[in-house]
Parts: structure tokens; sequence; C-alpha cells
């Protein structure tokens, strides 16, 4: 895994949307179609913001996934995942195809997220890391770097839906849902690209946890260590006060 500080947070997503742009152009050279993961967050708001302008990419081609959604919220909320997405990204873009997960499908939903994500490859991965160090909803308690399920329910770790209240997403701790689809970390490090973009000092001990402690479920970022492709954007406050900024 690569990492990478910058001096701020604006030039940590500036960065991470260039390179996920070039990474794009390039794999346009030798294939027809680039299929793409997008985490929901607002972690990801200046790496989305920087790709919604890009005047390169040519979003004809581009097959879109999300990567976990709520259980149980009524159709069309604004605080669903696939709504985010869309209106910082997917409604700006003429995207090849969307494709969201339906959070109140039920078990159909798991199939038939999981056949859409199986019949190509993964090429890209924009991801974050969660304040409990979670990657998706793998949250400590659920994760499970040898799971079988490409698509999965889960029940949200406390520390995590605690986060979606600091985060502004929901008024209050028991305004969030208990339980939500997430594509599995088996899933995840099948792309082929992961580019994961992680800003703010609440996310400063997962982070150092992710880069020093053990590769455990205890944090399951700790698992992008071993990914080759793996390309990680942090900011002084998620990496720490003393910091060498990436040329």
């Amino acid at each position: 895994m690569k990492v990478k500080v910058y001096k701020n947070r604006t030039e940590m997503g500036v960065a991470a949307g260039k390179a996920v742009e070039l990474e794009i152009l390039n794999l346009l050279k030798k294939q027809d179609e680039v299929r793409m993961i997008f985490a929901a967050a607002p972690s990801q708001n200046e790496v989305l913001d920087f790709l919604k302008k890009s005047e390169f990419i040519p979003w004809q081609k581009i097959v879109a996934f999300h990567m976990d959604e709520y259980v149980g919220l009524p159709a069309g909320s604004q605080q669903s995942f696939g709504y985010f997405l869309s209106n910082h990204l997917f409604d700006h873009v003429p995207l090849k195809q969307i494709n969201l997960l339906d959070g109140n499908g039920g078990d159909n939903e798991l199939a038939r997220y999981t056949q859409l994500l199986t019949e190509k490859p993964i090429d890209i991965v924009c991801l974050g890391i969660g304040e409990n160090g979670h990657i998706a909803f793998n949250d400590p308690p659920v994760a499970n770097f040898n799971d079988p399920e490409t698509v999965k329910v889960v029940e949200l770790d406390v520390p995590c839906r605690q986060q979606q209240v600091n985060d502004g997403c929901f008024p209050s701790f028991d305004a969030v849902p208990t339980h939500a689809l997430t594509l599995t970390i088996p899933t995840l490090m099948a792309g082929k690209n992961l580019f994961c973009v992680v800003p703010g000092l609440s996310k400063r001990n997962a982070v150092t946890d992710a880069l020093i402690g053990p590769i455990s479920t205890s944090c399951p970022a700790s698992i992008l260590r071993n990914h080759g492709g793996c390309q990680l954007f942090l900011d002084p406050d998620s990496f720490g006060e003393n910091y060498i900024p990436s040329a």
C-alpha cells in the first residue's frame, strides 16, 4: 500500500481525484469500460467533486456501483447512500450504467447485486476508513477477511452508528438504522485499484491502527496493507502532526 499525505484536506481530495482520473484513462486504453465501486460519506466529498468536474473522464464508459446501504430507510430517503452518491456524482455525469443497492430488497437483493458485481472484475474502488477502522460496513464484530459472501446483511457496531451522527447524517443515535447491506472485504480487496481517502482528526486512531497495528479484524482497514494496488490519501489531521507532504 502506498501512503500519501497532503498539506490539507483540499489538496488531498484533488490529488486523489487526479489519481482516479488518470487510472480511468489508463484502463480505457486497454478495455472498453471501467467498473467502479464508490463509497458514500462526507470524507469523499472532495474526491467526488473533482471527479464530477473532470473534463477528461468519458463517463459513458463507466459502470458504477456503491458499497453499502442502510436497511429500513424509506424509499428516496436523503440519508440513504444511494441518494448521497446520486446527489454528489451520479446525477451529474452520463454514466454507462448505475447499479444502486436496495436496502429493503431482502435476500433477492443480495443475489441480484452479487450477480452484477461478479459479472466482470472490478477495476477501481473508491473507499474510506471509518472511525472504528471499518471499510464499507465491515465493522470489527462482523469483519471477515475470508468472507465467502459478496454482499451481506450486517448489524452496525455502536461506534459506527455514532459516526453517522458525528458526520451530521442523522440527528441522533437512535435515528441511525441498526442494520445495513455491505460489500464484504474480499469483494473490496478483489478490486484492481483501491483509492482510499481518509481526512479528519476523528480518523487518526483508525489510520494509525491500519498502518502500524496488527493486520486483524479489530481494525478491518489493516487488510489494505496487503493490497499492492491500494493508495491511501491522508491529511495532517488523519495522519498526525509530524508528516512529510507528498510530492
